[in-house]
């Protein structure tokens, strides 16, 4: 047996805020490693990604239930207030931002971590479309979330060496 990628030390961190039980949407899940988390806490972890082979080793995971998806194409899929907590980990797809917010449940957990602006010196993502402007997670939360925790900067190795800029934010929604 193989073993599995790490999840998120951020979502690890902020695993608390999301209780069992709870339905979570994994967004652009990949190879499920945050989906995994969630689902042995006991919550029900509906993993999406466009990729239909990296859901593949999802398929026998207790609690997580996959969909093969591209957001980016298709219109957004869910109802509003229809998941207890979303998680998004390095993807950013700001049209379907409010969407997704709204998607969120009141009293609901937002745990978003992806790269920002600065992060084109480190490697991809470059493009302005997929890194976020500095405080843009608190702009688009602060009307509607409680913010627990935010994050902005670079990102270190175990060697304490910068390797990307990342934003982060665990917020739950009023």
């Amino acid at each position: 047996m193989h073993s599995q990628p790490t999840p998120s030390a951020w979502f690890v961190r902020h695993a608390t805020l999301i209780r069992s039980e709870a339905c979570v949407l994994d967004l652009a899940c990949g190879r499920g490693r945050n989906a995994r988390l969630f689902a042995t806490r006991g919550a029900h972890v509906t993993a999406v990604d466009r990729d239909a082979a990296a859901l593949q080793s999802l398929a026998t995971t207790q609690n997580v239930a996959t969909e093969c998806r591209d957001i980016e194409d298709d219109a957004w899929p869910y109802a509003a207030a229809s998941f207890d907590a979303i998680i998004v980990c390095n993807y950013l797809w700001r049209p379907s931002f409010a969407s997704l917010l709204a998607t969120i449940k009141p009293d609901g957990v937002l745990l978003y971590e992806t790269f920002m602006d600065g992060n084109e010196r480190y490697g991809k993502p470059t493009r302005p479309d997929f890194l976020l402007r500095s405080n843009e997670l608190l702009t688009l939360t602060r009307d509607t979330f409680r913010v627990v925790a935010f994050e902005e900067g670079d990102e270190l190795d175990e060697a304490g060496q910068p390797f990307a800029v990342k934003q982060k934010i665990a917020a739950i929604k009023r």
